[in-house]
């Protein structure tokens, strides 16, 4: 156990000090803001405050983790040894900057409290980000910056034992679009035959009628083959169902529909299940509550995880629904546009609320890459997105974090734009694992 001192204890050095030491480098701490008590302590111990008491351990800190509320702060950027960081300190201080008041702006995700320009699907861009800008968007630096801290604090304390944790993969499932073509209304059905008609794509045409008379498999139907792998390479895998209803983003099959039902039930036989909120979901807590609900009756278990559709949503009222529908897990931080890590961690973390100043019961699983990021956005080939999923998964190896990855069974599919993009979950699951 690590004791820390500080003039004032806040829920924010609470909060993020737990978060670093704790849940990172799994070094328990406990807190005193009494001199007499830091003093007469004879373990390991840390001072943060403005100025050392004495020759102890040292950092210097920032106001950040003092105040409440939302500023407007200026950063400025510097480097400890390779890694950007910012907060400077003092030369009294053990490090060059205050790694707790850094990790809990980028971890809170305080900058996307700020004024902002958001997306043409309302969400927060990532260009816009410190991580961007200053070209950490692919590195989780909060992690890299704990584990340097580490190695000071093993050469000062070197006769404590500290733990050390191990390396985590979680793959993540969403279920945009269970099938192609199967089990849709007519309506859906014959426009869909139309509109490929009227724009000459023959070949779907073609597709489309083949699998409705039953002579070929559904294309997007890849769930035994994302089973199968579960198993034979033993990877957690998680699946998220969108099942709102129908509008222009949200296209999955309808709820109603037997056979979508039979697949949900089959799927939570053998993997955990969670809730894909629909498009217009993410400030609507009847739309989640309701889908929510749509989809405990399917499974007759409780709905704890989430992710958003689209990754739409806006902090802190978003998560804020979540806790008061009682999910306890959310998959949502990360960028469509953008590989990387969103909160500059790999680590799961629960999501302090900036509005009330409190730390939630919701844990935050961020996620590294979207298989429609390297595909869409990116314009990657198959062979070029394993490079690039092989440099995040060596990024989380190297600190022993949690490597999430999201994917959907389209892209399994080897179908229209998934062309070639068969074998690439296989690969990258085993890139992952190795």
């Amino acid at each position: 156990m690590i004791l820390i001192y500080t003039h004032k204890i806040t829920p924010r050095v609470r909060y993020i000090f737990r978060h670093i030491l704790s849940r990172i480098l799994l070094i328990p701490v406990s807190f005193t803001s009494k001199i007499e008590d830091f003093v007469a302590h004879d373990g390991p111990k840390i001072s943060y405050t403005k100025m050392p008491l004495g020759n102890e351990f040292f950092i210097k800190s920032n106001e950040l983790l003092f105040e409440q509320g939302v500023n407007d702060l200026e950063i400025s950027m510097q480097k400890w040894d390779d890694i950007p960081c910012f907060f400077a300190t003092n030369a009294r201080s053990a490090i060059p900057f205050d790694i707790f008041a850094a990790s809990f702006y980028l971890i809170t995700r305080y900058e996307e409290y700020l004024p902002h320009v958001k997306d043409h699907h309302g969400r927060y861009i990532a260009t816009q980000s410190l991580a961007f800008k200053y070209r950490f968007l692919e590195k989780p630096v909060v992690d890299i910056w704990a584990f340097k801290l580490l190695k000071i604090l093993q050469e000062k304390f070197p006769n404590y034992t500290f733990k050390k944790r191990t390396y985590k993969f979680i793959s993540t499932i969403d279920v945009d679009n269970a099938f192609a073509y199967k089990h849709k209304n007519l309506i859906r059905t014959f426009g869909g035959f139309f509109k490929d008609l009227i724009q000459l794509k023959l070949g779907e045409v073609w597709s489309r009628l083949i699998v409705l008379l039953n002579f070929k498999n559904d294309p997007f139907d890849t769930f035994q083959k994302l089973l199968r792998l579960k198993k034979d390479l033993k990877v957690p895998t998680i699946f998220f169902f969108l099942i709102g209803n129908y509008t222009s983003f949200d296209t999955n099959v309808s709820a109603s529909k037997k056979k979508f039902r039979l697949l949900i039930k089959d799927i939570v036989d053998y993997a955990p299940v969670g809730l894909h909120p629909s498009y217009f979901s993410s400030q609507d807590a009847s739309i989640i509550k309701k889908e929510k609900e749509r989809l405990e009756n399917i499974t007759n278990m409780p709905v704890v995880r989430s992710r958003q559709h689209y990754l739409r949503f806006n902090l802190p009222e978003t998560y804020q629904i979540l806790i008061d529908l009682e999910i306890q897990e959310d998959y949502s931080m990360g960028y469509a546009s953008h590989i990387g890590f969103r909160a500059s961690t790999c680590t799961p973390f629960y999501f302090y609320d900036l509005d009330f100043e409190i730390q939630t019961p919701l844990k935050i699983f961020p996620f590294a890459l979207m298989d429609t990021t390297l595909n869409d956005y990116m314009k990657l080939t198959p062979k070029q997105s394993l490079g690039k999923i092989k440099e995040l998964k060596d990024e989380v190896k190297a600190v022993n974090g949690t490597f999430i990855t999201l994917f959907h069974n389209e892209s399994l599919s080897d179908y229209l734009r998934w062309k070639g993009w068969k074998r690439l979950y296989e690969s990258m699951i085993k890139i992952a694992t190795s």
